[in-house]
């Protein structure tokens, strides 16, 4: 068959460890034999992100806002063991946490349901998708460590160089600060950003911080949802058939566990990113979650939603065999050409990823999978595949269905 032509570049983030072994296979075995890849390429394995002074993450990030669609691999957020370990200039910021800020927006991720891969928690039949804000909060809070004792104040100093004063603690001993902020245009971004997706979606609306604690900071988002909701959306969602509800995180916690499933789940930063490796896990696994950013400016970025896969990659380098499901990578792909089909017109993207999920789907359902996968089936006698037969595999089934 004639490869699909692509007229706009995607811009491609390759990452880091055992992702990145994937991220080639997966263009080697699943992309390139049949879509003419067009794409901006930018290296955001740790190595290169060090030779730049992480330069090349803000390079990545400016590229998306000019070309409107950007493919994510995992990367490292070094810590102290890293900075170690590659020899780096400066313990780096999140990479994420770097486009994210650039590109403001909301992370929708949902978990990939397959028969055999039943939920841990029984009583969940639908998807639940968490929506995480994608701004600020602990990812680009200040730090510092505080060596004895001491008063710590937070101070804003406005244009006029009035100052406001609120103590933090009177120090007797060492201990430790954190500074974070939020805005409100950022906000208000991520609260018409869930309710568009909610009503898209037709699917109804839970949003949860901890303002009974946080009486500014958390108390604001709420306040923010709530007026652009009653404003803007009450209406709609009234006519769509669907409810928009708040409530505590614990309390969302709880009813999250008793229920069914098949709402948006919307959460502040830090909250998202736990409750959704919580809910993937719970579905089945963290590689089985589609995750996608999207800005209210018209970018959209689609990534896997768990880490570089460190201890597979070790083995890897030792060459022993491993086992990597690679789905919630390949669906970054899909997410990322079928939204680029979509806004230059091209069908036949779209058509093709649409083939490529349901390739992934049918190959697990005929009893091949990965090791991760092959533990928790309810099938019987599965198939554990190592990372490159499995990617084989879906690409017979991928030809079969073209």
């Amino acid at each position: 068959m004639e490869k699909i032509k692509m007229t706009t570049p995607l811009v491609e983030m390759d990452g880091d460890e055992m992702t990145r072994v994937l991220w080639k296979l997966i263009k080697d075995e699943l992309l390139t034999p049949f879509v003419d890849l067009n794409t901006e390429y930018y290296d955001l394995g740790l190595v290169h992100r060090n030779e730049t002074n992480d330069q090349v993450t803000v390079d990545s990030a400016n590229a998306t806002k000019k070309y409107g669609v950007a493919v994510k691999c995992a990367t490292i957020t070094p810590n102290a063991a890293r900075v170690k370990e590659y020899d780096l200039k400066e313990m780096y910021k999140s990479p994420n946490g770097t486009i994210r800020a650039m590109l403001d927006g909301t992370v929708f991720r949902a978990p990939i349901i397959v028969k055999g891969i039943e939920p841990y928690v029984k009583n969940w039949k639908k998807p639940i998708t968490i929506a995480r804000h994608a701004y600020g909060d602990v990812y680009k809070a200040s730090e510092m460590k505080v060596p004895g004792a001491g008063k710590a104040e937070l101070v804003f100093t406005d244009e006029n160089g009035n100052e406001t004063r609120e103590l933090i603690h009177n120090f007797k001993g060492a201990g430790v600060l954190q500074g974070m902020h939020n805005l409100e245009d950022s906000i208000e971004s991520f609260a018409r950003s869930c309710f568009n997706f909610a009503l898209e979606t037709k699917q109804d609306l839970w949003f949860a911080t901890k303002d009974t604690i946080s009486k500014k900071y958390d108390h604001t988002f709420k306040d923010i949802f709530q007026e652009i909701y009653d404003k803007e959306y009450a209406e709609k969602f009234a006519n769509t058939g669907i409810t928009y509800f708040y409530t505590l995180i614990d309390d969302a916690v709880a009813r999250v566990m008793r229920s069914e499933g098949g709402y948006i789940w919307a959460c502040k930063n830090y909250d998202g990113d736990v409750m959704s490796d919580m809910v993937a896990t719970a579905f089945g696994s963290l590689s089985m979650m589609t995750s996608v950013l999207v800005s209210p400016h018209g970018y959209y970025e689609y990534e896997a939603a768990h880490g570089t896969v460190q201890r597979h990659y070790y083995k890897h380098l030792k060459g022993e065999e491993t086992s990597t499901n690679p789905i919630a990578t390949i669906y970054a792909w899909t997410g990322a050409l079928r939204k680029r089909g979509e806004l230059d017109n091209i069908p036949e993207l779209g058509v093709f990823a649409d083939k490529l999920e349901r390739a992934c789907i049918q190959t697990i359902e005929n009893g091949q999978m990965t090791k991760d996968l092959a533990l928790i089936t309810t099938m019987e006698n599965p198939t554990t595949l190592n990372t490159q037969d499995f990617i084989k595999a879906v690409r017979v089934t991928l030809e079969g269905l073209l």
